[in-house]
C-alpha cells in the first residue's frame, strides 16, 4: 500500500524547523561559525532582525507540529476521507511555509492570519476524524 500524501506532509512539517534555523544561522549578516556552534542556543538568542525571527519561526514550528501530526494520524485511523485529510495536510504545509516567510520578513499581521489558517487546518483534521 502506498503512503498517503498527508503522511509525507507530517515528515515535511517535522523537518521544516531545520530550514528556519538554517536561515537563522547562515543567511544573515552574522553567520554562525564552528566555535559558536558549541553553544547554538545561546548564539541564536543573541541574533537580531530576520535571523532572530527565523529562530522564532523554528520554535513556533516545533509547537505547531505535535497537534498537526496527531490530527493527521487520528484522522487516518478513524477512517476519515483521505481526500480531505490530504487537502488539509497540504494546505497546512503551504500555510506554514508562508508563515515562516511572513515571520522572517516581518509581516506581523499577515503572519498572524496565516498562523490562524494553519491552526484551522489542524482543527479540521480532528473534525474529519470525528465525522469519519
Amino acid at each position: 500500500m502506498a503512503m498517503i500524501l498527508a503522511y509525507w506532509c507530517v515528515l515535511i512539517a517535522a523537518l521544516m524547523p531545520i530550514g528556519f534555523v538554517a536561515y537563522a544561522k547562515f543567511a544573515g549578516n552574522k553567520k554562525m561559525d564552528f566555535e559558536q556552534n558549541r553553544h547554538p542556543r545561546r548564539w541564536l538568542e543573541q541574533t537580531e532582525g530576520a535571523q532572530q525571527r527565523a529562530y522564532w519561526a523554528q520554535l513556533n514550528s516545533f509547537e505547531a507540529f505535535p497537534p498537526f501530526a496527531a490530527g493527521v494520524i487520528i484522522a487516518v485511523i478513524s477512517g476519515g476521507s483521505i481526500g480531505a485529510i490530504n487537502f488539509f495536510a497540504v494546505l497546512f504545509i503551504l500555510l506554514r511555509l508562508v508563515y515562516g516567510w511572513c515571520y522572517i520578513s516581518d509581516r506581523a499581521t499577515l503572519r498572524s492570519l496565516v498562523w490562524g489558517g494553519a491552526a484551522a487546518c489542524t482543527v479540521a483534521l480532528f473534525i474529519v476524524a470525528a465525522i469519519g
